[in-house]
């Protein structure tokens, strides 16, 4: 019984360490840098040449990078990122991609050889499958950063084209009118 209160005991004051640790060692994220990064596509394409949306938000923050680096957020991402960063807007380095509709990507299962390359490059875990077994696209939770195609051996996988919808539409920015 008494050792049974001596652990408890032990364990209670190492509790109590950990919380104050946290409490006084606690570190604040960047918040300039999590605005960045909330006004980025999230496809961790890497076409920035960063390994993420997240790195290319810090190297922007820092001043490493530039705002036209991100094709798949477009013309979109760069005005936002110029407003938010008080900087001009500049068109998106080709260098880096060009701008493209939403895509997708899709396997043709009857191709498909089950090498499951495609599922370890897939930077969101949206391709679904196990060795030597049809693999498949979860199509809500691509981003079409075309990482998968590359790695396959059959070309078994396409990118297409997301059907316009209400939640890919591509609205228009209103136009400002000039007040007298």
């Amino acid at each position: 019984m008494m050792a049974v209160l001596v652990i408890a005991l032990v364990v209670g004051v190492a509790a109590l360490i950990l919380g104050y640790a946290a409490i006084r060692f606690h570190v604040e994220g960047d918040p300039v840098v999590d605005q960045i990064d909330a006004l980025l596509p999230q496809t961790q394409c890497g076409q920035c040449d960063f390994t993420g949306c997240r790195g290319y938000a810090e190297a922007m923050a820092n001043g490493e990078a530039e705002i036209n680096r991100c094709p798949p957020g477009g013309d979109v991402t760069i005005r936002a990122l110029a407003d938010l960063l008080d900087t001009e807007i500049k068109p998106l380095d080709p260098e880096h991609g060009v701008e493209k509709p939403p895509m997708v990507a899709v396997i043709d299962e009857q191709l498909c050889i089950g090498c499951t390359l495609c599922i370890q490059d897939c930077p969101v875990d949206a391709i679904v499958g196990a060795a030597k077994q049809m693999h498949t696209v979860i199509a809500s939770e691509c981003t079409g950063c075309e990482l998968c195609l590359p790695p396959c051996p059959v070309e078994c996988i396409e990118m297409v084209e997301v059907p316009e919808s209400l939640g890919v539409w591509p609205w228009p920015e209103p136009e400002s009118e000039a007040v007298a």
